[in-house]
């Protein structure tokens, strides 16, 4: 059976062994990423078809539902394998009735409050990787960071990443904590984070592109990313993924879906390898 486990590994803090491909568990909760999924039992299904694909990184976040996914991976998966790796995040707060809104609070007691309810949903007494979701314009960067130091110097959390940062974010919270990882949005079409990817490279962090599967234009009947897929008998996302994964040994992408298929389709492109000529292609048109 084919896994994602012949996209390779990646080594996050120097411990935490994982399959690069990932899941991103944002899309099993309901509409708008707002309260419980329509259908529970195939939410379930997926988390649980995920690890039998040798997925062992699954990324989630309170604000996700808020707390549905996280909810949902306790149900399906707990107790769970040993080499399971659950990333979450806090900094992203949900208003109850605005549903496409993400307001960011920072404040340290907020951060607090958000991992100790993660540790609870997740019923785990730490969390492998636990994430500042984005900065907040209205609390000092320093103070949100400080936080999560804290926190895992309580023992709560083993390792901190970021989200949404700059380079100058990205080196003000390494010189508060050891950072392990950071996730900001990149991909075939929008690829902004290129210097931050490049200090992950650089410095051994892992980078998860969020937005993994967007080709945007370049997937239009004719573009690079329809002709690739074309001679690849696969799909725009199987390429983009399979972009990514070839882009740096670093990235570790995590779609997400709410459908076994869409999953199974996912894992797939670890074993789609692209030429050098290919990724000279995607990389000029883009």
């Amino acid at each position: 059976m084919s896994t994602v486990a012949q996209a390779g590994s990646f080594t996050i803090g120097g411990d935490l062994t994982v399959n690069r491909l990932g899941f991103g568990a944002m899309r099993i909760t309901g509409p708008q990423i707002t309260g419980p999924p329509a259908d529970r039992d195939q939410a379930l299904a997926v988390l649980r078809r995920a690890v039998e694909l040798d997925i062992n990184l699954i990324d989630t976040a309170d604000s996700y539902g808020p707390y549905v996914s996280e909810e949902l991976i306790y149900e399906a998966l707990h107790p769970y394998p040993e080499d399971l790796v659950i990333a979450t995040k806090g900094g992203l707060v949900r208003p109850p009735g605005t549903p496409g809104e993400w307001p960011r609070n920072g404040r340290p007691e907020h951060l607090r409050q958000a991992c100790e309810g993660s540790l609870r949903r997740l019923q785990v007494d730490r969390i492998d990787l636990y994430q500042l979701h984005a900065p907040d314009p209205d609390v000092p960067y320093e103070e949100s960071v400080g936080a999560l130091k804290e926190l895992q110097d309580e023992g709560k959390i083993r390792h901190v990443g970021v989200s949404n940062v700059s380079i100058d974010q990205l080196m003000q919270a390494r010189s508060i904590v050891e950072v392990v990882t950071v996730q900001n949005r990149f991909n075939l079409v929008y690829r902004d984070s290129t210097d931050v990817l490049e200090i992950c490279e650089r410095d051994g962090l892992g980078f998860f592109p969020w937005f993994p599967l967007a080709a945007g234009e370049l997937a239009r009947p004719g573009a690079v990313v329809d002709e690739l897929a074309r001679r690849h008998d696969a799909s725009p996302g199987q390429i983009a993924l399979a972009w990514l994964l070839a882009r740096s040994p670093v990235t570790l992408p995590i779609p997400g879906t709410g459908s076994v298929a869409h999953l199974e389709e996912n894992a797939a492109a670890a074993e789609l390898k692209l030429s050098d000529e290919e990724l000279r292609e995607l990389d000029a048109a883009a």
